[in-house]
């Protein structure tokens, strides 16, 4: 029978939560880092026991971590030592190396922020990795400030992809709340040259070449709080999905706004339709039908829980404007958590599971696409991140 793994990073550590394919009793072990920050885990869809986490702290820095045992221990690559639960690596990092062009070249180092102000780039952490689907061993990287690195060597050395960072609107890329972050990376499974990628506040971007030249693809977005509400780079993106089996259909949560891409992000229309309020964080889709889409509706841009101390998920099987509320299992009185931007995951098993996860500390897992839930763990730290791996 086919089991779950689902990999939770925290303000406080990294969590693995595992059952099998009835997904009724969940063992969890952890915390791993104990005390740090885990931004972002991730699973190598080439090798179920490959994982990568992103560890993160102001006081020592970056450092990405590397399991090749589902979980049960971990290395940091290139420093040399192994890595267990309770222990802190002393002065290890990981090697990032970024376009040593970025040093001469104003559109690589400055960004002018809407105020007016100059900013230099600053590498600050990693928010999302996102390994190749047929190779364990490379992996892309979502940085703050915004950029895009690579590494093909399972972690020991990250180079930058620069194209990005130098396209000719960088200067104008502004932070979103969070910080300037690169946080959605999605592969074309038809087409392997094809990356599309997202950025708090500058907007999408798509690649055709492998990741060496960028567009924008914003095209349909208003922004109000812009100068120009429909101008080529700016929009704060929350998040991006789609399906494997239709990569030029895309999904977005804004900053304001659902929104759908039926032409690999050339155009967007908005699909929030009857939502209660279409501003929130998460977005994703039913692994089987590529017209379910799923959110977590909150109240606003500047009070970030849900509407009324109402937590629920929202459904859509029609591929946006007409959705449902899934609360069944949900707390519905006095909740005011938040579910950020990559917090919530699904699973591909004949009945698929959808899991997210709070800054509450409470991670929901549905083993039925949405329509039942229950707290797989709760009174964890603030969670930061949810992924899932179905084994075989």
């Amino acid at each position: 029978m086919s089991s779950v793994r689902v990999l939770v990073g925290t303000r406080k550590g990294a969590f693995i939560l595992s059952a099998d394919g009835k997904r009724a009793k969940w063992d969890v072990r952890g915390p791993f880092f104990g005390g740090w920050p885990v931004y972002h885990m991730k699973g190598s869809p080439a090798d179920p026991n490959r994982i990568y986490a992103s560890q993160c702290s102001d006081w020592f820095g970056q450092i990405i971590q590397r399991s090749d045992d589902g979980g049960k221990t971990w290395d940091t690559p290139g420093g040399g030592i192994e890595f267990t639960p309770g222990t802190m690596p002393k002065g290890l990092s990981n090697r990032f190396v970024y376009d040593t062009s970025a040093e001469t070249g104003k559109a690589l180092t400055t960004h002018q922020w809407y105020d007016g102000t100059q900013h230099p780039w600053e590498f600050k952490r990693v928010w999302h990795l996102e390994p190749l689907g047929t190779d364990p061993q490379t992996v892309f990287a979502g940085v703050e400030d915004a950029a895009l690195f690579r590494t093909t060597d399972g972690a020991q050395t990250w180079h930058e992809l620069p194209g990005l960072r130098g396209h000719s609107s960088g200067p104008r890329w502004s932070p979103g709340a969070g910080g300037m972050c690169l946080h959605t990376i999605l592969f074309d499974p038809g087409d392997p040259r094809r990356i599309y990628i997202a950025i708090s506040a500058a907007g999408a971007f798509r690649s055709d070449d492998g990741g060496k030249s960028w567009k924008p693809i914003n095209r349909g977005l208003k922004s109000p709080y812009l100068p120009d509400q429909t101008a080529e780079v700016g929009h704060c993106v929350h998040h991006i999905a789609m399906h494997r089996t239709r990569p030029g259909v895309l999904f977005m949560q804004k900053h304001w706004d659902v929104m759908r891409s039926d032409d690999a992000g050339d155009s967007w229309r908005e699909i929030s339709g009857n939502l209660p309020t279409d501003f929130g964080f998460v977005i994703d889709v039913h692994a089987h039908e590529p017209e379910t889409i799923y959110v977590v509706p909150i109240k606003s841009d500047s009070e970030h829980y849900p509407l009324d101390g109402k937590l629920g998920v929202y459904r859509s099987r029609t591929g946006g404007n007409e959705w449902e509320a899934l609360t069944k299992g949900l707390p519905q009185r006095d909740c005011y958590v938040n579910v950020l931007r990559d917090a919530m995951a699904v699973d591909s098993l004949d009945s698929c599971g959808v899991y997210f996860g709070t800054t509450g500390g409470q991670v929901y897992a549905s083993p039925d696409a949405g329509d039942t839930w229950a707290p797989i763990v709760r009174d964890l730290p603030a969670v930061l991140s949810v992924e899932v791996q179905t084994l075989p």
